[in-house]
């Protein structure tokens, strides 16, 4: 079963009455990854290390100098670079490969005095979606162990859902933060594109990966956001946009926003006990003041298609270093150079990555190219168009974050398809570069979270941060 969630929040306001220590509540957190080592939720531990950063931070929050996140405790998918720790990707091919240097988002949320007690599981190089495809072994759903915590950021959102820190880095690419977030009953925040900086993020898709917080509620997630966001020289893609207080934005106030839902997308496979919660959601909106709007969204048929051949396509691209002749796993039993390639690759390569690697290739190579990734390179950007054109007239979109609740492990391993289309309500948000959230809402008749999602313009996160803070006051959280 979930439990009761501690917020930073609270902390925060135990650790300036002297009712706690960062330490105690390090202690605490480690005690509850012990607890849920079943679960299989991190990869690496920090221990002692994290104990010394817990004291440093009670150093200077006795001295009156702490940071804006001091004594946060936060868990990092295994995707993201810190300095002399692993970055395996949960991939056999890196399983001993130690980073030189830190991310950017390390580097900031460590300037705001958050500390880090661990790196967390996931499908291998973020390719999945249920963290099944993991070289170490699948991540439980602390909800339900028998079914999938959703993925690929299945680890750092079980991280959170299961008590083990206050919140999680995670990764999204098509839905990887805010798909578990609703599998699990927590929130998962996709930035803009460009918001974040990508530097120390190993890449699976470069055009649309994106960093993000899971949290225990809205104003965590505003409150990691805010830390990590704004230009960084490192990175080219990262944009020079000011930030705003995202936690300033969280008024509750929802009356006069115009919200778009479109309704003819949503009957396509839709669990009936999801479409009750998106109704209850529309209802409650307008109790606040919120105006609804039927909005078209005429190319959503395609978004899967697109998302899978041009994810696929860069995907190819950026795994062809991993080839055994420079760093990462090498097989020991080639001959020669160019069976060195090919088993290194074969050995140290997942089904599912494998997989995707040779749908990339195959999409890029003589004679498919045009046929595939230059038209889906169009299609995307007619996705991105309607989202244009529907925010002429809304503030931001509503839809289901997902077509179900949490799946059974195994139902769609068999089905590489069934399991793509898991992402269809997700997956436009990458192709467009919006920002987008995945708030707790309601449960199934399992017992099973729901969560809704908000998709807002670009570099607009106040937005939908604040639309998804009035969601979850409504419920009470």
């Amino acid at each position: 079963m979930q439990r009761t969630l501690t917020t930073y929040d609270q902390t925060r306001r135990a650790l300036e009455s002297g009712s706690t220590t960062c330490e105690r509540t390090v202690e605490g957190y480690l005690e509850s990854i012990n607890t849920g080592k079943r679960l299989n939720a991190f990869l690496a531990v920090f221990g002692e290390k994290v104990l010394d950063e817990a004291r440093a931070v009670d150093r200077k929050i006795a001295e009156g100098t702490a940071g804006p996140l001091a004594g946060m405790v936060v868990a990092v998918k295994d995707v993201i670079c810190m300095r002399d720790e692993k970055v395996t990707c949960a991939s056999k091919i890196l399983e001993n490969f130690v980073s030189l240097y830190d991310a950017t988002v390390i580097e900031r949320l460590r300037a705001a005095d958050a500390v880090f007690i661990g790196k967390t599981n996931m499908d291998e190089f973020a390719m999945g979606s249920s963290t099944e495809n993991s070289a170490f072994g699948a991540v439980l759903n602390p909800v339900d162990e028998s079914r999938v915590p959703g993925g690929s950021s299945g680890g750092s959102c079980v991280a959170v859902a299961g008590g083990m820190a206050h919140t999680a880095l995670g990764t999204d690419t098509g839905g990887s933060i805010r798909q578990p977030a609703a599998f699990c009953g927590i929130v998962g925040l996709k930035p803009t594109y460009g918001r974040v900086s990508r530097y120390g993020l190993v890449a699976l898709s470069s055009s649309f990966d994106q960093i993000g917080p899971f949290a225990a509620c809205v104003a965590d997630a505003a409150r990691v956001l805010h830390v990590m966001s704004g230009q960084d020289v490192n990175d080219s893609t990262s944009a020079a946009v000011p930030v705003p207080d995202y936690t300033a934005a969280l008024t509750g106030n929802v009356a006069g926003l115009k919200v778009g839902v479109p309704w003819t997308v949503l009957g396509k496979g839709l669990q009936p006990e999801i479409r009750a919660s998106v109704d209850r959601a529309v209802q409650r909106l307008r109790e606040g003041g919120a105006h609804i709007e039927e909005i078209e969204l005429p190319h959503s048929d395609y978004v899967i298609s697109t998302y899978y051949i041009l994810m696929t396509a860069e995907a190819s691209s950026n795994l062809a270093r991993y080839d055994g002749a420079r760093y990462g796993y090498r097989s020991t039993t080639a001959r020669n150079l160019s069976e060195l390639y090919v088993q290194s690759r074969s050995e140290g390569f997942g089904q599912e990555t494998k997989r995707r690697i040779m749908l990339g290739t195959y999409v890029l190579s003589a004679g498919y190219y045009d046929a595939y990734y230059r038209k889906a390179q169009k299609v995307r950007r007619m996705i991105q168009q309607d989202f244009f054109n529907a925010f002429e007239n809304v503030d931001c979109v509503l839809t289901p974050t997902t077509p179900t609740t949490a799946f059974k492990f195994g139902e769609k391993t068999e089905d590489p398809l069934e399991m793509y289309l898991s992402d269809i309500f997700t997956v436009s948000a990458n192709l467009a570069g919006l920002p987008g959230i995945s708030v707790p809402f309601g449960k199934d008749g399992q017992g099973l979270p729901v969560g809704i999602q908000f998709v807002g313009r670009q570099f607009e996160e106040s937005t939908i941060l604040n639309a998804a803070y009035y969601l979850e006051q409504q419920e009470g959280r």
